[in-house]
């Protein structure tokens, strides 16, 4: 029957073909009279679909009928813009996942370095291809020259936290925990240790296909393309190594925004490559840590689009879809004409100018009747980066009047910045965060203390005996914010319940230079 069809169709075709001029086919004509049959015959030789769930199932997958767990594999792991080969077997398995952390400086911009925290060496992490229904068995490793603790949190994961408790691991040390892919879908994975943002913002963030049963539609090309955002303390295009800014993290403007790690990572001689007629699926994820971004590729209508990465396409002829910072989406397009497709993130001064750019270089005949344009890339170079501000009034809440109330207002900061490192009671968290509990190293001098939170630390630092060696962020808190938070601490735990005052905080600020590395403190 199919067989049927299919000449019926072609031979109608050709009729009107022919019938729109000349007896004989034309180029473009012939051309699309190919990719026409080329079709048909893709639609007779297709496997048979797996029956689509219905009832329960399709609205929980995780009741959808399947064949028990067989054997056991590795997972194949890739770095972006590659994928790992779909998923062929027609059951689930047993699957080891190995992923290791690596803190490591790479290139952010071209003359521009950064440290990048990274889940396999590279921004962003290795992207991970698993089947519905797979036992998992996940291996995270951190390497011993490692400065901090790490974790994930795979958001593939049904259960608390994502796998992020289960999978704390300080450096030199192996984490390992298990979990079953209930669910289908393109999920998003990130370190979850505190400051959390601060390690999403470093590079700590990836991609986990679940396949659903049966898998996904057959195409002819996959591409891991990931977005995020970096904040560095020099503005865009500061030459040298460039540090995390913690103070333009928190104000959400980014110095840049780029698609796999880096300024032009997927550009240029690193744009990936496709032919006329193929069919090209993107896996696309968003780390942020902030920003949402409004994909798009310039020149191409995506056909399908599997919103917020879910394992069916929920719209069609889409132009720009929306992905949130630690979402994601799938999308897949044909290709009709050769050229150079260009990805951004359609707000637009991200892309050409901070960084969020991409290309698609396909290859192969014209095709007129498509598109008689002419190709020219020029149009698509960076523009640079010049920030212009405009000044604007501000207010600020009157100082604290008193001990009291300087106390009160440090609980609140307290809670919100310091509690994840240093817990609830001040303890810290052992190898990882030191404790303000009963410290040594706050109570014996404040200036020190207060030179700390204004400048952030790094290094060896010992407090109650014990050594650390981790990063604490510039927080880029005001006078009085640290003067409250500090007095907060000081009376609080054991301490010796010095006030830390905002005069004091400003000589501090005036006289004492951001240390190189931690002072050692006995």
């Amino acid at each position: 029957m199919k067989t049927t069809s299919r000449l019926l169709l072609t031979g109608l075709v050709t009729t009107l073909l022919t019938q729109c001029g000349d007896k004989e086919l034309s180029p473009n004509e012939k051309m699309s009279q190919a990719t026409f049959i080329k079709a048909m015959e893709s639609y007779e030789t297709a496997p048979a679909a797996v029956p689509a769930p219905t009832g329960d199932a399709l609205a929980n997958p995780t009741k959808q009928q399947d064949k028990p767990v067989l054997g056991t594999e590795n997972a194949v792991l890739t770095d972006a813009p590659n994928v790992p080969p779909p998923i062929t077997r027609d059951h689930p398995t047993k699957v080891t996942i190995k992923l290791e952390v690596v803190e490591l400086v790479k290139r952010m911009a071209d003359g521009v370095d950064y440290t990048f925290w990274t889940f396999g060496g590279s921004v962003p992490g290795k992207f991970i291809r698993i089947r519905q229904n797979d036992e998992v068995e996940f291996h995270l490793m951190n390497r011993p020259d490692s400065k901090m603790p790490h974790n994930i949190d795979l958001h593939a994961v049904t259960g608390p936290g994502g796998g992020a408790a289960a999978s704390f691991t300080a450096p030199g040390h192996a984490s390992v925990f298990s979990f079953k892919a209930l669910n289908p879908g393109l999920y998003v994975y990130h370190c979850a240790t505190a400051p959390v943002g601060m390690h999403v913002a470093n590079g700590m963030y990836g991609l986990i296909l679940i396949e659903p049963i049966g898998g996904l539609p057959k195409v002819d090309k996959e591409f891991y393309v990931f977005q995020s955002e970096f904040y560095t303390k020099g503005p865009h295009g500061e030459a040298g190594l460039q540090p995390f800014s913690m103070e333009k993290a928190l104000t959400e403007i980014p110095d840049y925004v780029v698609f796999n790690g880096s300024v032009g990572a997927m550009a240029g001689d690193n744009a990936v490559q496709a032919a006329v007629g193929e069919k090209v699926r993107l896996f696309v994820g968003n780390g942020g840590p902030n920003l949402v971004s409004s994909f798009h590729v310039i020149g191409e209508i995506f056909d399908n689009v599997y919103l917020e990465g879910g394992a069916k396409p929920a719209q069609h002829q889409v132009q720009t879809t929306m992905i949130p910072a630690g979402g994601s989406a799938i999308v897949e397009f044909g290709l009709e004409v050769p050229g150079t497709y260009i990805l951004v993130d359609h707000s637009i001064f991200r892309a050409f100018n901070k960084g969020a750019v991409g290309m698609i270089k396909v290859s192969g005949p014209e095709n007129k009747l498509v598109y008689s344009g002419k190709q020219d890339d020029r149009i698509y170079q960076m523009e640079g980066s010049t920030i212009q501000s405009i000044a604007q009034a501000s207010t600020q809440q009157a100082p604290a009047a008193n001990k009291e109330e300087r106390i009160a207002r440090g609980k609140m900061l307290y809670t919100s910045i310091c509690m994840a490192c240093h817990q609830p009671e001040g303890q810290g968290i052992p190898k990882a965060f030191p404790p303000v509990a009963k410290s040594d190293y706050l109570n014996a001098d404040p200036k020190r203390a207060i030179a700390t939170v204004l400048h952030g630390l790094q290094g060896k630092v010992t407090v109650n005996g014990e050594t650390y060696e981790s990063i604490m962020p510039q927080l880029g808190l005001n006078d009085e914010q640290v003067a409250n938070a500090l007095t907060y601490v000081y009376n609080n735990w054991g301490n010796n319940g010095t006030e830390v005052l905002p005069a004091m905080v400003k000589e501090v600020r005036a006289t004492v230079p951001p240390p190189a590395t931690a002072p050692g403190a006995h």
